[in-house]
C-alpha cells in the first residue's frame, strides 16, 4: 500500500499522476504530528524543505531549533502552546546526503548556533550561518511564552514568514530577527514582553551601517504592553503598516546611529498608536521610557503617514506623538517626512522635533499641539 503524507485532494492528484505517468514532487511533502510530550526537535530533525511539523493543541516544552530550509512549523492556534522544559534542546546534526565533508561541516555548523540559540534562551530558533542560511521558513498558529530572552528568534533566515504567532511574557522579545532580509510578520499578537514585541535589527552585537531588508513587511499585528512595540534597529527598505500599539511604554521606534549607510527608507502607515503610557525605568543604552507614539532617531529619509496617534503622554525626552530626536550617540536624522497623520491629545506635544537634521517636512497633519510650535 501506498502511504501519502500530504492532504487527502492532493494524496488522490498525486496517485493519478503516478497512474499517469507523472511525477508529482507534491508527494515528497509530509505533516509530521506531534502531541504534546512527544519530541518536537526529533520531528523538526528529521523534516525535509517543504515538510509541515504540525504540533497539535496542547502545551509542548522545551526549545525547538529550525535548521532545515523551507520548513513549516505550524500549530492549530492559540491553544498551541510552548513553554520553557526542564532542559535545553539541542538540534542534532543530519547525516550528509551530498558529497562529503564540506556540506557535513556547514550542517554541523548551523546545528551549534542552533544549539546556542536555545541555550541563550530563546523558544523557537531559526538559526542560520553565513555559510548555511536557513531560508523560507513558516512559523504559525501556535502561543510561545515564558522564555527568558526570545519566543522566536531569526538569524540569518531570509524569506521568513511569522503569522498569527501570540508571544507573551518573553523576558527580552517576543519576536525577533538578525541578519536575515525580505521578511513577512503578519497577524501576531506580541504581549507583555521584556523589551520589544516585535525586534527587527541588521545585528547587535556589531557596531555597523543599515542592510537593506528587500521589502521586509509588518502588518495587521497587535503589539500591547511591551517596552516597545515594533523597534526597526540598522536598517533600510521595510513597511510598517496597519498594525495596533497600544499600553506599550512607546509605540514605534525607528533606531539609527553615526553608522553609514544610515537607518532609512522605513514606511510607518496606517498605524493605530494609543495609550502607550506604560513607564519603562532608563537603561544603558536609552533613556527612560513613557508616552511615545512615533519615534524617529538618527534615520534618514523615512516616511510616516495616515497613522492615527492618540493620548500618548508622558515625561521622557522621547514622549510624544511623533518625535523626531537626535540620537544619543550624536547622529541627526534628515529628510523624514512626516505626513497626513491624525494627532489628538499627545503629551508634551502631538509633533516633537529635537533634531537640528535638515530636511525634516511635517506637511498636512491634523495634530494641535507641536515643540516648536508651527509644526501643525
Amino acid at each position: 500500500m501506498r502511504k501519502c503524507h500530504i492532504a487527502p485532494l492532493a494524496c488522490a492528484a498525486a496517485l493519478l499522476g503516478t497512474a499517469l505517468g507523472a511525477a508529482p514532487s507534491a508527494a515528497a511533502h509530509r505533516v509530521h504530528l506531534v502531541k504534546p510530550g512527544e519530541s518536537i526537535q526529533k520531528a523538526v530533525d528529521s523534516a525535509r524543505p517543504g515538510d509541515v511539523v504540525l504540533l497539535a493543541r496542547g502545551t509542548h516544552h522545551g526549545s525547538i531549533n529550525v535548521t532545515t530550509p523551507g520548513l513549516t512549523l505550524r500549530g492549530m492556534g492559540r491553544g498551541t502552546v510552548l513553554e520553557p522544559g526542564k532542559g535545553t534542546s539541542t538540534a542534532t546534526t543530519k547525516p550528509s546526503t551530498g558529497s562529503g565533508a564540506a556540506e557535513a561541516a556547514e550542517a554541523a555548523k548551523a546545528a551549534e548556533a542552533a544549539g546556542s540559540c536555545a541555550a541563550a534562551g530563546n523558544g523557537i530558533c531559526v538559526a542560520g550561518t553565513k555559510d548555511h542560511n536557513v531560508d523560507y521558513v513558516t512559523i504559525a498558529s501556535l502561543t510561545v511564552t515564558g522564555f527568558s530572552k526570545t519566543g522566536v528568534y531569526a538569524n540569518e533566515a531570509d524569506g521568513l514568514t511569522v503569522r498569527n504567532v501570540t508571544a507573551v511574557k518573553n523576558g527580552v522579545w517576543g519576536i525577533a530577527t538578525e541578519h536575515s532580509v525580505h521578511g513577512l510578520f503578519r497577524d501576531n499578537t506580541a504581549r507583555d514582553n521584556g523589551d520589544a514585541g516585535l525586534f527587527l535589527a541588521n545585528t547587535v552585537k556589531e557596531e555597523q551601517g543599515a542592510t537593506d531588508t528587500e521589502g521586509t513587511v509588518v502588518e495587521h499585528n497587535r503589539l500591547e504592553g511591551n517596552r516597545i512595540g515594533v523597534t526597526v534597529r540598522r536598517l533600510r527598505n521595510l513597511t510598517i503598516v496597519d498594525n495596533h500599539l497600544t499600553r506599550n511604554c512607546a509605540g514605534v521606534f525607528v533606531v539609527g546611529d553615526e553608522n553609514k549607510p544610515k537607518t532609512g527608507f522605513v514606511t510607518v502607515r496606517d498605524n493605530r498608536i494609543e495609550r502607550n503610557n506604560k513607564s519603562c525605568p532608563k537603561t544603558a543604552r536609552l533613556d527612560a521610557l513613557q508616552g511615545s507614539g512615533i519615534v524617529l532617531t538618527g534615520a534618514d529619509d523615512n516616511l510616516v503617514t495616515h497613522n492615527v496617534i492618540k493620548d500618548n503622554a508622558g515625561k521622557s525626552p522621547l514622549s510624544g506623538g511623533i518625535v523626531v530626536f537626535k540620537s544619543f550617540v550624536g547622529a541627526t536624522s534628515e529628510r523624514n517626512r512626516i505626513i497626513d497623520n491624525l494627532l489628538r491629545d499627545n503629551s508634551p506635544a502631538d509633533l516633537v522635533n529635537t533634531d537640528p537634521g535638515k530636511g525634516n517636512t511635517f506637511r498636512d497633519n491634523s495634530c494641535r499641539s507641536s515643540k516648536p510650535a508651527g509644526l501643525c
